[in-house]
């Protein structure tokens, strides 16, 4: 029996996602803001996250989109990667989600990006999509 919560790296699609519409990723939301994963991020995560929401697409105003991401600053577990990897030469930004990872000591990153999910796992952390991941807990 584990005795802390599953460590989890919520990607940037999954969180964009999981605020704004209803489905998969707000199921893995959900529970991070009820405490049953301890859902972490890391600073150029979150800027990613926050320099999406602010496209105009999303028809946010900038301080609605400071307000979503401090609310979701409160249920994230900020760390601060020491440690730089290559392991995706496709789209470099996404190493940011593997040092967010290793630098958390992380069980698994939930992400809805091919070039990470083509990886499976990194380093002992298992990399799955917000249905594989819900699946895998419901166990």
């Amino acid at each position: 029996m584990r005795h802390h919560a599953l460590r989890v790296v919520l990607d940037t699609n999954i969180l964009i996602s999981g605020v704004l519409f209803p489905g998969k990723p707000r199921a893995v939301l959900e529970l991070a803001i009820e405490g049953k994963i301890e859902a972490v991020s890391s600073r150029a995560l979150l800027e990613e996250f926050s320099g999406v929401l602010e496209r105009p697409k999303f028809r946010l105003q900038t301080v609605e989109v400071h307000a979503i991401a401090e609310e979701l600053e409160a249920i994230l577990l900020i760390v601060f990667p020491e440690r730089r990897v290559s392991a995706i030469k496709e789209d470099p930004d996404d190493n940011a989600v593997l040092e967010c990872a290793l630098e958390a000591k992380a069980d698994m990153i939930v992400t809805g990006d091919s070039h990470l999910l083509k990886l499976k796992g990194f380093r002992g952390i298992e990399i799955l999509t917000a249905d594989e991941f819900l699946e895998k807990i419901k166990k």
